[in-house]
């Protein structure tokens, strides 16, 4: 299968069902190369982020079905070993395929096998904190693993062109290396140490001088490249060469984004992930419509023109989190600290004690990585962030690696951690103007999704026997079951510390408590208001497809849950 028929194949599918399309596209023939150099089903490839993978998946055993990516029983989105034996990680969040490939390496070792480890790592994820983590437990003379660098930011003018790809190719031709590997051999036959030191200190300050890789070299890999990550005869030179070295090594990699589909390589940031698009008219699907994330955007930069403390942060997320308007006019206060979730929340502490106002904007899905710092930085001296909690629920089609059921249960054990989540735009506004001013860090969730713009008035009715406790985006839901049953509907806008007086009211007078909740039942707002039925989502991962479908699935509708309370 050519790299052309592939990315006809990726094209159509993300067309059809939505995805990722910009970084698959950029990284077809590195796939495509891996899988030519080394067995997808005994050698152990890892990749960082499944954001790359989509040619991985159509080379090794599901081309057939893969118009079925992301939609409810059908390719998942990202990479996944129960999915297929050539994935040998999940592959969700950056920055730990490194990790992973060094303990892949450890039991390989240990064992006595033979399997090569490949990690294929971004050049955003290489900078993640677990990546150096990793790198500095690298240890080249023990565990050889080979770190492919897929770097699609880097982009090489003419003037500088030529000699980088005559470096890169001397460096990387398969006769070159095996010549110098003999050559070094017969060095430490004969002793002559001194001639493989002469060389090596030659050829690192040679690619120093203009590939920079003395620094990887200093974690004890070998360095390769750049190399054109377009070109699969020079991807296939590079690996087969990292492949026969018995020392670790780094092949770097250039890509570019979107590469083959010309909307994507213009912009590539808009086609990163995408909805369902026509690709003859090259437009996404659909009206443009205000999402909690726009709107969350819009609220902060209001408030930000009236308060000059105000400081907005996010990981590598500037256009999912709707900050691009308030990068633009307050670049000052805008800092984007890459895919560093930990440091993002450290960060703002230390701004927050120096003075300032931080509001961090961050998918609930990423906000897991971060919980020592919520914890240890800001809840135990009270530190004054806000933490805007996007994509907070299911997320659909994005699947398992992606849902954001786990913030609740998360961070409800916490002192001092106040949890919020509104029901509507104007909601959201009272709620980040109140969370602005409190003395202590506050989370403010919401759903991935199109946000209220009308105030949602809430089915309030004290005198029914059942009440309906619901967190704020599930308040519609709530309302429908009331109207279809005798039941009153408490908005619980404040999750901890929640309304425990009037509960504590309703459970004097002898109502049946139930809560709905975008979130987990282990250890959500259910529970912890000791509900008599917790509606949500169970104790297990839940897969990609459609929010509707995935309700349906898992007896969350209002129409089931309305059934459940009518016969219950």
């Amino acid at each position: 299968m050519t790299a052309e028929e592939i990315r006809k194949i990726i094209i159509g599918a993300v067309a059809k069902n939505g995805g990722h399309l910009a970084s698959s596209l950029g990284a077809v023939e590195i796939a495509k190369a891996l899988s030519e150099v080394f067995d997808p089903y005994v050698d152990r490839i890892i990749w960082d982020v499944g954001h790359q993978a989509y040619a991985w998946k159509i080379l090794t055993d599901r081309a057939e079905k893969f118009d079925t990516i992301r939609s409810l029983g059908g390719v998942s989105p990202f990479s996944n070993p129960l999915e297929s034996k050539a994935d040998a990680a999940i592959a969700g969040h950056a920055g730990v395929a490194l990790s992973i490939a060094e303990g892949y390496a450890a039991a390989r070792d240990l064992k006595g096998t033979k399997e090569h480890v490949v990690a294929v790592i971004g050049d955003s994820s290489i900078v993640n904190g677990t990546s150096f983590e990793a790198l500095n437990f690298c240890d080249s003379e023990k565990r050889k693993v080979i770190l492919v660098l897929n770097d699609n930011e880097m982009s090489i003018s003419k003037p500088t062109g030529a000699i980088s790809k005559f470096l890169g190719r001397l460096i990387t031709g398969v006769k070159y290396n095996r010549i110098k590997t003999a050559a070094e051999n017969a060095g430490h036959k004969l002793k002559l140490t001194f001639l493989r030191d002469i060389y090596h200190r030659w050829e690192s300050r040679v690619k120093s001088l203009f590939l920079g890789s003395s620094f990887f070299e200093r974690f004890g890999l070998r360095y390769i490249g750049p190399v054109d990550g377009h070109d699969l005869e020079a991807l296939k030179e590079a690996f087969t060469v990292a492949k026969e070295d018995k020392r670790s090594v780094l092949v770097h990699v250039v890509t570019k984004k979107g590469y083959g589909y010309k909307p994507a390589e213009m912009n590539p940031t808009k086609w990163h992930g995408v909805g369902a698009f026509d690709p003859e008219q090259k437009a996404v699907k659909g009206a443009k419509t205000e999402d909690w994330s726009a709107a969350f955007g819009e609220i902060i930069s209001e408030e930000a023109r009236q308060d000059k403390r105000i400081v907005a942060l996010t990981a590598a997320m500037k256009d999912g989190t709707g900050l691009v308007d308030f990068a633009k006019e307050f670049p000052e206060r805008f800092f984007d600290v890459g895919i560093a979730e930990g440091h993002m929340v450290a960060f703002a502490a230390g701004l927050a004690q120096g003075g300032l106002k931080p509001v961090v904007a961050i998918y609930s899905t990423f906000l897991q990585r971060a919980v020592d710092q919520v914890m240890h930085d800001l809840a135990i001296a009270r530190v004054p962030v806000v933490i805007a909690v996007d994509r907070a629920g299911v997320v659909g089609n994005d699947g398992k690696t992606h849902q954001g059921l786990y913030d609740i249960a998360m961070l409800k054990c916490l002192p001092n951690v106040k949890i919020v989540q509104p029901k509507d735009k104007e909601d959201l506004r009272a709620l980040i103007k109140e969370a602005l001013r409190y003395e202590g860090p506050t989370v403010i969730r919401y759903p991935r999704g199109k946000v209220p713009l009308e105030t949602i008035e809430v089915h309030e009715d004290e005198n029914a026997k059942l009440q309906i406790w619901a967190t704020g985006d599930q308040i519609p839901k709530a309302n429908e079951i009331a109207a279809s049953i005798k039941a009153g509907v408490v908005f619980a806008r404040t999750i901890k510390p929640f309304d425990a007086e009037r509960l504590a009211a309703q459970r004097k007078a002898g109502k049946t408590i139930v809560s709905i909740e975008n979130g987990s039942i282990i250890g959500g707002f259910g529970e912890l208001i000791g509900a008599d039925k917790r509606f949500g989502w169970p104790d297990e991962y839940i897969p990609h497809g459609s929010q509707a479908e995935l309700e349906i699935k898992y007896s969350f509708s209002a129409e089931q849950i309305t059934e459940e309370l009518r016969n219950g």
